[in-house]
């Protein structure tokens, strides 16, 4: 029998998008291979959202061309996603030994791509939009335990710096009732948990009802039994009060908030086009701390946006302060071609910008410890996702509030009969990337 493996860069929406191609594979009979040099096709699932995306791309995939001139030329090689969908053709002027290029609009189509590279042929497709949602393709998920549940796709607020909306296309919102139906699907199917996803879920609804509907999908998602809902991501202009109010009405949302605030300038932000201040950014926070007390914040922040002065990055300092982010994923900024930041001339020198980067790290890991110190001697409910990927001996479990905790196998006790399961944990230790604890 036929093998697939599938690589994945990127974000939730790509790891949800593999699902829909593994479930793609294995209907088409093929199984799940452990690496890719035992697979008879490899997938792999792309992003250009950072030019080290791509690096790793056309690093791995170059990698197995010896695979094929090494005695097995009828490994069938793939590139879809994001670089699939900008490059097109142009993957194969960079590896021509690749087989099948799609795009993030055709996923439907892997399977008669696969068709003609079966029958010699390079086949590539790339749509420029499409009406059919990947979310509606047969899905083998990672864990039975949780679920990836598209309600957006595609993205219209056209950051400066980002390559989405070229690659994703404009935002389009699956029907409230499509999404709810298939929640009570995966809950009957044994799913603890879902994280709704989206460019921006808080935008949910408005390119098919006219207005925004993520308050009320929340509700009707939580209606469904489902024991743990998140969501990501979410943008500040369009995080409304309904939201908030909904976010800390209902006892199945964790009390976890991802919201990207990319820069503390407001000349910054502007440039970049994120449509909102700082202060309308804090006053989001203090809505959300007032509603819904002890909720943990994550961010994204760019370091070295073309013009940044070290005035623009000491108000992003003084922001992450302000707010004492739990965690923050921070990146130097990256040129993407079709971005309108790409015109822009006023670069920051790389050194600088790594040296400021490296500021903002200390901060955030700092911020980091603080905020997992204080859950020492709490206990918390986490739901297990088995063993550590460093150590079998020790099991991963995550806290309502996106915390992730080491704590050891109880004796007696394997790692697959408890994962997926929610268990009362003690913290007992703090770092400032993760929690230790003990069954309580």
């Amino acid at each position: 029998m036929k093998s697939y493996f599938v690589r994945t860069f990127g974000c939730q929406m790509n790891k949800h998008d593999s699902e829909r191609i593994a479930g793609l594979l294995e209907q088409r009979g093929l199984t799940r291979a452990d690496a890719p040099e035992s697979a008879d096709v490899i997938v792999f699932n792309t992003c250009c959202v950072r030019e080290t995306a791509d690096e790793r791309l056309y690093g791995q995939v170059s990698s197995l061309k010896a695979l094929k001139t090494g005695g097995r030329p009828d490994v069938i090689i793939a590139v879809g996603g994001c670089v699939g969908q900008r490059d097109g053709a142009e993957v194969l002027r960079h590896v021509p030994h690749v087989d099948v290029v799609f795009g993030t609009h055709n996923i439907h189509e892997l399977p008669s791509l696969l068709d003609a590279a079966e029958q010699g042929r390079s086949a590539v497709s790339v749509l420029e939009g499409g009406d059919r949602f990947a979310s509606d393709l047969p899905s083998v998920r990672d864990t039975a335990w949780h679920a990836w549940v598209s309600i957006t796709v595609g993205c219209d607020n056209h950051c400066a710096y980002c390559i989405v909306p070229t690659v994703r296309g404009p935002e389009r919102s699956r029907s409230l009732e499509v999404v709810v139906a298939e929640v009570v699907s995966l809950v009957a199917d044994g799913v603890v948990e879902v994280t709704l996803l989206g460019q921006n879920v808080n935008s949910f609804g408005r390119d098919r009802y006219g207005a925004p509907r993520f308050a009320e999908l929340l509700r009707a998602v939580a209606s469904t039994g489902v024991e743990r809902i998140r969501f990501a991501t979410s943008h500040p202009k369009d995080l409304s009060d309904d939201t908030i109010a909904a976010m800390a009405e209902i006892p199945s949302i964790m009390p976890y908030l991802h919201l990207p605030v990319q820069h503390g300038s407001n000349r910054i932000l502007a440039a970049m086009n994120r449509r909102y201040t700082r202060e309308q950014y804090l006053a989001r926070i203090e809505a959300l701390r007032a509603a819904i007390p002890g909720i943990t914040l994550s961010t994204d922040i760019i370091v070295g946006f073309p013009g940044e002065t070290e005035d623009d990055f000491a108000e992003t300092l003084d922001l992450v302060r302000r707010v004492g982010f739990d965690h923050a994923f921070t990146f130097i900024y990256s040129r993407r071609e079709g971005t309108p930041a790409a015109a822009l001339v006023d670069t920051v020198p790389r050194d600088v910008a790594q040296e400021r980067f490296d500021r903002l790290a200390v901060l955030v890991r700092d911020l980091a410890y603080a905020s997992n110190e204080r859950e020492v001697g709490a206990v918390r409910s986490c739901l297990i996702e088995g063993p550590s990927r460093r150590d079998p001996a020790v099991l991963a479990a995550r806290t309502p509030h996106n915390k992730l905790v080491h704590l050891p196998v109880a004796a007696g006790t394997r790692a697959a009969d408890v994962a997926g399961s929610l268990q009362d944990v003690a913290i007992t230790a703090a770092h400032p990337w993760f929690l230790t604890g003990e069954f309580a």
